[in-house]
């Protein structure tokens, strides 16, 4: 990938094959690897810190909200410190008219979002996903949860972002898309090799893609996960960059590319 230089990622490689490549390890360290003013946009699903042995509906039935021990923290001052950390990190590693993308609930949102002020980010837009079908809300006491925020920042006030406009129009019948949007959770081919407790429509990226890049440019996910946002930037034709500690989800991440690039091939 002739736009970042891997030298001093070598021993975080873990895949790497025409300009997708996925990395192993801490994004805490390896996003200090990263050249800075390399990157031209960032989306991160960062962990929410659900897991505190509640419990949530699925399919119908009763089951732990717990994901696992990357998603607890014992105080909100160290969530808070987390998302600052990364944060700080992701916007070194941004170009100058870069933006970033970062998806969450109200149990991180707030931090996120007052961690990117801090930071001088210039937030654009709080987009609202809205989730169709959500399970029921078990202890009858609120609203039940039906949607997740999406926060789009650029790197500064000064930043020059690329929106692509008239497409999002034309998505959207001639008219101007508003920052609610109606797009249903990960399809069953899409959980093919294995899923991810908080894995993120197809669809979602792709529109969060096309809207703020063009082709041939950089996309990293410092959260990859089950490799959404790469498959979705494949699909696209922009280069990807993903980073992830857990070998389970990266392999799941090239069974999903290797699948994707055959099929590519064939038409």
């Amino acid at each position: 990938m002739n736009q970042i230089d891997i030298e001093n990622m070598e021993n975080n490689i873990f895949f790497k094959e025409n300009n997708f490549i996925l990395l192993k390890g801490n994004t805490l360290k390896v996003l200090e690897k990263i050249q800075k003013n390399s990157i031209d946009m960032i989306f991160a699903d960062p962990p929410y810190f659900l897991s505190n042995d509640g419990i949530t509906c699925k399919s119908g039935e009763m089951v732990s909200v717990n994901k696992g021990e990357w998603d607890r923290k014992e105080s909100i001052q160290q969530v808070h410190q987390f998302n600052f950390s990364w944060l700080k990190k992701c916007k070194k590693i941004l170009k100058d008219d870069g933006t970033i993308w970062i998806s969450g609930t109200f149990h991180n949102i707030y931090s996120i979002g007052y961690a990117l002020q801090v930071l001088d980010y210039k937030i654009l837009n709080n987009i609202v996903w809205e989730k169709k079908a959500p399970p029921p809300n078990l202890g009858c006491r609120c609203f039940t949860h039906s949607n997740e925020s999406i926060i789009w920042a650029k790197k500064s006030k000064n930043s020059n972002h690329f929106f692509n406009y008239d497409l999002m129009k034309e998505i959207n019948k001639g008219k101007q898309m508003k920052d609610v949007w109606q797009i249903g959770r990960p399809k069953k081919e899409e959980k093919k090799f294995g899923s991810h407790p908080t894995q993120k429509p197809l669809n979602l990226l792709k529109r969060i893609i096309v809207s703020s890049t063009k082709e041939k440019m950089v996309v990293l996910d410092p959260f990859n996960g089950s490799g959404t946002t790469g498959i979705a930037a494949v699909n696209l034709d922009r280069n990807y960059v993903g980073i992830d500690i857990d070998e389970d989800y990266l392999n799941m991440t090239i069974n999903r590319y290797k699948e994707k690039t055959k099929q590519m091939k064939l038409f």
